[in-house]
């Protein structure tokens, strides 16, 4: 019955994606009311590098304080040719591009699960990935990329394609160039090492030195300056007690009333997060679930950084299409799955801002300072349950829906 339900609603998955696109533009309105504040920051302070002042100049023009370009140079020189685009069509470029690597990813994350159990990915598997990506495109790490032009969905697209492609130079090389536009992908090399493609995380190292000997040559002051001065200066990227930061450091400062910085609170979580992504990690190699071990290393990617915005979370979508296609259907996958996408789906991050005095203010009420928690528990969750979660390789997990399979399986990589 569900099977034939399914495959009801398939038919219009293309409609469904068309009216979805339709009442998101709608929403939002003209191109020219589209505030889009982080792609502002890169649009307007990239061309500093061209003058050694990338890291002088903020952003003064923003509501809460100046924002400063918080990332390494090399992703400056790539976001070099964006300014050179009049705003408004920058900022409508950046929203197709954002929406296309959001459909890649859906598309990548179903693709695994196929190849996996043996199946070919056809029709219906496609219009899955059209279904899913016009209900991603709701939750809340999606809306807030788009809303403020974070490049998270392009990254983190770009890097989930690199983590599982078959070639080792294409693997490696791509997660180092990911990793030296934002830092965040770097955490992808512990997959390289679990999965023993030691040869991948050497190429990680080549992409990344390259990325560095760009950002030098384009300018060695800022470069110098991010490398030895900028970096790991968690303040400079934002309010660590904020709502919005929804890391193990965010929240527990949040609960004790202060920054915890790299204290003992931090560290003992750090270290109940490390021993569940390495149960979660072992059963996901053991049983060759490419996109388990991929979500695994990512939460835990989320879980150790010191800020990891709710819109760094995008790896959501994939590890709910993990828990709906790829899992065993067991109640406590299910129930995780199922209150990932409601806090995601309503939006509670917005509630939680809302209710704080300030974004500098970390001190709550200890009802906000629990529902904080949101996500970093989630993620704990997540990954206490994947050990039990996982299934046998090649094996349809009971009550999945069924496609038409082939003796052949395709790549790893759409």
């Amino acid at each position: 019955m569900v099977e034939r339900f399914e495959q009801r609603v398939l038919r219009f998955a293309p409609l469904v994606l068309c009216l979805s696109l339709g009442w998101y533009f709608w929403r939002l309105g003209a191109p020219t009311g589209w505030g889009m504040i982080d792609l502002k920051v890169y649009w307007t302070l990239a061309p500093n590098l061209l003058t050694d002042q990338l890291y002088t100049i903020d952003m003064p023009f923003t509501a809460d304080f100046p924002l400063p370009f918080t990332y390494p140079p090399f992703a400056a020189v790539v976001f070099l040719p964006l300014s050179w685009l009049p705003w408004v069509a920058a900022r409508i470029a950046w929203q197709v591009l954002s929406l296309v690597c959001l459909w890649w990813l859906v598309r990548t994350a179903l693709a695994l699960v196929a190849t996996r159990s043996g199946e070919r990915f056809d029709g219906t598997w496609s219009r899955r990935a059209l279904l899913w990506t016009a209900l991603a495109l709701w939750c809340e790490p999606v809306r807030k990329t788009l809303d403020f032009g974070q490049i998270n969905l392009v990254l983190i697209a770009g890097t989930f394609a690199a983590v599982v492609a078959t070639r080792h130079l294409v693997a490696g090389f791509g997660v180092g160039v990911a990793a030296g536009l934002k830092l965040t992908p770097a955490i992808s090399v512990l997959y390289f090492l679990v999965t023993r493609r030691f040869k991948a995380a050497l190429w990680t190292a080549v992409g990344f030195g390259f990325t560095v000997a760009v950002g030098f040559a384009a300018s060695a002051s800022d470069s110098w300056r991010y490398w030895f001065e900028l970096l790991g200066a968690a303040d400079r990227v934002g309010p660590v007690g904020s709502a919005i930061n929804q890391s193990l450091r965010g929240a527990l400062s949040r609960t004790l009333g202060h920054d915890v910085g790299m204290t003992w609170p931090w560290l003992l979580a750090v270290a109940v997060s490390a021993v569940l992504t390495g149960f979660a990690l072992r059963a996901a190699v053991r049983a060759g679930d490419a996109l388990a071990t991929v979500v695994a290393v990512q939460l835990f990617g989320l879980l150790l950084s010191p800020i990891s915005w709710s819109h760094h979370w995008v790896w959501v979508i994939p590890l709910v299409l993990w828990a709906v296609y790829g899992a065993r259907r067991t109640w406590p996958v299910t129930a995780v799955a199922a209150a990932w996408v409601v806090v995601t789906g309503a939006d509670l991050i917005t509630f939680l801002i809302d209710q704080q005095p300030s974004i500098w203010e970390i001190p709550r009420p200890w009802p906000l300072a629990a529902l904080g928690w949101c996500y970093p528990l989630l993620g704990l969750l997540t990954l206490a349950v994947m050990p039990a979660a996982v299934r046998a390789e090649g094996r349809r997990p009971a009550g999945a829906p069924r496609t038409t399979t082939s003796t052949k399986a395709e790549p790893s990589v759409p």
